[in-house]
Parts: C-alpha cells; structure tokens; sequence
C-alpha cells in the first residue's frame, strides 16, 4: 500500500483499484491512463478500436499493474452497452470512471444553419454514452461501498458556433449535479473536471495549454476523500502542483448549485 502523503490526512490509495477510462488512446484520456498507472491503478482502457490502445496497453502493464483494452464507438450506444456486458462478464469491480471521451463537431460560422445531425451525434457521444456508463456502474459502487466518477466537462461558453458541444456538456454538468445530490453517506463521489483549452486532436494546435498541464487536476476527482460530490475541478488550476497539494486544494472547493 502506499502512504498517503504528509498533509493530507484522507485520500484514495488507488493501488490494486479498477478504473475505466473512455477515450484512452490519445489526449487527455492517454494522459490520465499513464498517471493513474503510476500510482497503481489498474485500468480499463476504451476506444473505438482496440487496436488505438494495443502499445498503451503494453506500456501500461510495464508499470506493473493489470490492464485491458474494450472498444466502443460512443456514439452507438448499441455498442456502449456490448462494452458494459464485456467489462461485467470479465467480472471486474470498477472502482473509478473516467468519462473523458467526447466528440466537438465542425465549428458552424453560420449558426442559425447548424445541422440536427451535429446535436445528435454529440448528445449520444458527450451525454448519452456517459450516462449509460453511470447507470451501469454506479449501483454495483454504492453496493460495495466506495466509487468515484469524475465526468469531463468543458468551460466553453457564448460560443454559439459550437453550440451542440457545449449543449451536450451543460446537460452533463446537470445529471452530474443532481446525481451528486442522492450520494450522501455512499462513499461514492461524482465530480466534474474541466481540461482546460489543450493541444489535443479535439482542442486543436492553437489551443494556449499542453495536454500534460492536464495532469494531476483532471485526476483528483479520483483521489478525494471528503464525501462531497458534486465539485468542478478545472485541471489548469493545478498544473505543476504535487498529488498532495492538488488534493487538498481540491477538497477546498465547495460544491456548488448548478446554475445556466
């Protein structure tokens, strides 16, 4: 077991623990996956083909814990469901999700024009999918007493040129919220991390922040240990910091009402 940190009196010991992170191959969710290798975390890898997480799969086991790759496109949600029977079958205890896929159409200079298809495609794959996941899941962590969800959000706003995008992301910070409200005394948490604007295939190469300024921010959700649910973590704001000081700096932010 490793020792918590001096300074934080509470957090997970994640070793020997499951997590599912969506979108591993790349990006932000690749950049989850190997910190949370680091401190002992087995993984369960997503992608739409498990051939995307074949070499981080590889990579990961050489940090010496358990991982497996399952494969879904995410907007399918047929196949988000084969996933989830995959993942129940092989019988692992998921102790942790990551929702960090996500999907941001074209950005429409027209806007009035936006096609239905672009909100579709986007609620299934940034919402629905997510959802699903949730449902699955999160009965089987209050059955055994511990879970944390941490759903990737964005900060975007007044941008109505993605306005699908962000549409999709408001109504994941809403089921978010309100789940939080039923999970008092669970010991399972569910909380938002916000990226940040990064260099990634969906941020794109004017984005201000590396993909690695992600990292401890968006993993802390995982790491807490103070029974509040329902916190928004915006990962740029713990850049550079240690696992320690990002934890207790994050069971310093309050939950807050979701407001629109």
């Amino acid at each position: 077991m490793k020792p918590i940190p001096r300074g934080v009196e509470k957090m997970v010991n994640v070793q020997g623990r499951w997590a599912l992170i969506t979108g591993a191959s790349r990006g932000v969710g690749y950049q989850t996956a190997v910190f949370m290798a680091k401190q002992g975390c087995n993984l369960i890898l997503h992608s739409r083909s498990l051939a995307h997480t074949e070499q981080l799969e590889q990579d990961i086991r050489s940090l010496g814990v358990e991982a497996y790759s399952v494969a879904a496109e995410l907007g399918n949600l047929d196949e988000v469901a084969r996933m989830l029977d995959d993942i129940e079958r092989r019988g692992t205890p998921v102790d942790i999700v990551f929702n960090n896929a996500a999907v941001q159409i074209a950005y429409r200079t027209d806007y009035w024009k936006t096609p239905i298809e672009d909100f579709e495609s986007s609620f299934r794959i940034n919402f629905i999918a997510p959802v699903m996941i949730c449902n699955r899941l999160m009965p089987k962590m209050i059955e055994r007493g511990f879970g944390r969800v941490i759903n990737t959000t964005s900060g975007i706003r007044n941008e109505p040129e993605q306005s699908a995008y962000a549409a999709s992301k408001a109504a994941l910070d809403k089921f978010t919220k309100d789940l939080a409200s039923r999970l008092e005394g669970t010991n399972v948490l569910i909380n938002l991390a916000d990226p940040g604007w990064c260099r990634t295939d969906l941020g794109g190469p004017n984005a201000p922040n590396s993909v690695e300024s992600v990292i401890p921010g968006i993993t802390v959700g995982a790491f807490v240990d103070d029974g509040k649910s329902g916190r928004f973590f915006p990962a740029q704001a713990f850049t550079d910091m240690s696992l320690e000081d990002a934890i207790r700096k994050a069971e310093s932010i309050a939950p807050t009402p979701y407001t629109i």
